[in-house]
């Protein structure tokens, strides 16, 4: 079994707008031109509503790249998905996102789970997302402060 991939930051926030920014904003703070599927001809990141429903990246080309699928959807508190961008469904990850009041300040935790069905190329991917999960969910944070 491979470890998952756990981050942690504090914003300053209520749970709802950490949630909200992290979901229906996302288009405002992610950053495309390192973290999608077509880098610096990504135009728009975009979901088409809660549980059930894709998020995705347009291109410039009009193409619609699935970065996976919402599978659970509990605002403000978490929702949860599959991820696979730039990868077939069948090779999906799981995300889980929770959002935890403290004071004044918000506690998010992402959770990066289930590399093993990327096969030998699990460990590898799963050190990247260790590294690359920083600068998200530092761009994220900014966005909050």
């Amino acid at each position: 079994m491979i470890e998952p991939v756990v981050k942690e930051i504090r914003v300053p926030t209520t749970p709802q707008k950490a949630f909200r920014r992290f979901t229906e904003e996302i288009d405002s703070w992610w950053p495309r031109a390192t973290h999608s599927v077509s880098l610096d001809k990504c135009r728009t990141i975009s979901w088409e509503g809660p549980e059930g429903s894709d998020l995705y990246e347009i291109d410039e080309d009009g193409n619609r790249h699935v970065w996976g699928v919402f599978t659970a959807w509990d605002p403000p508190k978490r929702f949860a998905m599959s991820w696979h961008p730039g990868h077939e469904p069948e090779e999906a990850q799981r995300i889980e996102v929770t959002f935890e009041k403290r004071g004044k300040e918000t506690l998010v935790t992402l959770r990066h789970s289930d590399f093993e069905g990327l096969g030998e190329t699990a460990q590898k991917t799963r050190d990247m997302y260790e590294s690359g999960w920083v600068g998200v969910l530092q761009t994220y944070e900014e966005t909050l402060g």
